[in-house]
């Protein structure tokens, strides 16, 4: 595998052309792939294998808006579409993609359903690093392995097919077989990475973890809607507000940093914006540095562990969470934005 230097940092990428989509349907040409799950990560994973010529099956419960979905999806009943523990006992990797709460649950069911030498494949180190509160210890006969595409399963599949790809991290917890990493390198080219980094469980959670509370959704959040407020606060209109806070960064600015770096972006705004970036980036890092501290750690010990199982547990979680979101959406930032979206050109 080539190793590619990250400034100063030496790590083992694996991509497409070093273990080909060919090597990975040779690797698991004799395997049975079960999806338990038809929720996030499971519909995009399971389509991709399957477009890619891998013998898939999933695992739901009949009855459920997932099974139905998975109808719509062309898995059929009694042949790539059972109950949960059918699909599992059929399955030679067993791909749990359940919500973390749902892995919790249904785990004292999945583990009985195990034979020697399977690979139980997570996309999210969650329920075994935190064993000691989800219950997750897999048996000592199987491998324990992770592909973690590092995007949602919209994108997962939405890249897939345009033919872009998705970059993953991989990781093997346990080597029962002495192929586990094999087996974890075809998986994460058959359900659509573009390249693949090592990782460990632990270090997938953490990292997971930290960036959905942080930048990824949590900060950027808070921060957009700081700004927001205080454009507002000083008499600038929603629109006004709204362009300067989302849409400037969703429509433009970040395009160019995908493109080719912050300080690409940064050499193609005017001199003023050059000027009061720099000046102004390590205030905000300043102001944010121990935020960030307090959130690593909270994840480490385990304490958004148990905020999560807490919450995602308690029977009125879906009122209580359809509430917050509605908070969100219906405040005047997000109904600017919705209305700014519906004037884009082309929407009209």
């Amino acid at each position: 595998m080539p190793q590619m230097n990250f400034g100063g940092t030496t790590e083992e990428i694996t991509t497409i052309d070093e273990f080909t989509l060919d090597q990975a349907r040779e690797v698991l040409k004799d395997e049975t792939v079960c999806v338990i799950g038809y929720g996030v990560q499971g519909p995009a994973q399971a389509l991709n294998m399957r477009d890619n010529g891998v013998k898939v099956i999933i695992g739901q419960r009949s009855g459920s808006k997932s099974w139905d979905k998975a109808v719509n999806d062309g898995w059929v009943p009694g042949e790539t579409l059972f109950e949960i523990e059918e699909a599992a006992k059929r399955g030679t990797i067993i791909q749990y993609l359940l919500s973390d709460a749902a892995q919790k649950l249904q785990w004292p069911v999945l583990k009985e359903c195990l034979n020697e030498g399977d690979a139980l494949y997570f996309s999210h180190g969650f329920g075994v690093v935190y064993k000691d509160q989800t219950g997750i210890i897999p048996p000592e006969n199987v491998d324990v392995v992770l592909a973690a595409p590092k995007g949602s399963g919209t994108s997962v599949r939405t890249n897939f097919l345009a033919g872009s790809g998705i970059n993953s991290s991989y990781a093997v917890y346990q080597d029962y077989t002495g192929r586990a990493k094999e087996r974890t390198l075809a998986i994460g080219i058959v359900i659509g990475s573009g390249y693949l980094f090592p990782t460990t469980f632990e270090k997938e959670v953490y990292s997971d973890l930290t960036g959905e509370r942080g930048i990824l959704m949590g900060a950027l959040a808070g921060v957009m809607e700081a700004q927001y407020d205080i454009l507002r606060e000083n008499g600038h209109s929603p629109s006004e507000a709204f362009n300067e806070t989302v849409e400037e960064l969703t429509q433009s600015l970040i395009r160019l940093v995908d493109q080719n770096g912050m300080d690409w972006m940064y050499a193609n705004c005017s001199t003023t914006a050059q000027r009061g970036a720099l000046d102004w980036r390590p205030k905000f890092k300043a102001a944010t540095l121990p935020v960030f501290k307090e959130l690593y750690e909270s994840v480490k010990n385990g304490t958004e562990t148990r905020i999560t199982i807490e919450a995602n547990s308690a029977p009125d979680y879906q009122e209580k969470l359809d509430e917050e979101l509605r908070q969100i959406r219906e405040s005047e930032m997000w109904q600017a934005g919705k209305t700014v979206r519906e004037l884009r050109p082309s929407n009209r």
